[in-house]
């Protein structure tokens, strides 16, 4: 239904609860190298426990072979520094939720790449620098798929 995007992400916990994520909520999940560690690493294989043959998951080499591969028509990018906040996005099938590494986030130039529709936040209290990146793509994963009544859920 969405096409959840890790940019370059560093830590393999983090990429194996987004595995279980996508398993759960019929999502994609999409990978952008270069990728902090390697696919068979044992942290991020516990992390997603036995979901990874339930998981739709592509490694793309950089963003513009995601972008290629993708053809997306609208790419919402999570940043703290965003402006509209991402409950008040009308999410549509087939969104691509665009996360950065961490402790990093997303870089000025993948936030002003001509792909992305915009640049979205999730509130936090002031002085807060972010949440754990697979947190982070849960809360918007969830309010996009409740948007569309949890289509295929039970």
């Amino acid at each position: 239904m969405f096409k959840v995007m890790f940019h370059q992400p560093r830590i393999p916990p983090n990429t194996g609860n987004a595995i279980r994520l996508v398993a759960g909520t019929g999502c994609e999940l999409h990978l952008v190298g270069p990728l902090g560690f390697d696919l068979s690493e044992p942290k991020l294989r516990r992390a997603g426990l036995d979901y990874h043959d339930l998981a739709s998951v592509t490694v793309h080499e950089d963003l513009d072979a995601a972008w290629a591969a993708l053809q997306p028509d609208r790419v919402f990018a999570f940043t703290a520094h965003g402006s509209t906040p991402y409950a008040e996005i009308a999410y549509r099938p087939g969104d691509v939720l665009l996360f950065g590494p961490e402790p990093t986030g997303l870089t000025q130039q993948v936030l002003t790449d001509p792909h992305v529709t915009a640049q979205v936040r999730i509130p936090m209290v002031p002085g807060r620098r972010s949440l754990n990146l697979s947190n982070a793509a849960a809360v918007v994963t969830y309010e996009a798929w409740r948007q569309h009544g949890f289509a295929g859920g039970v």
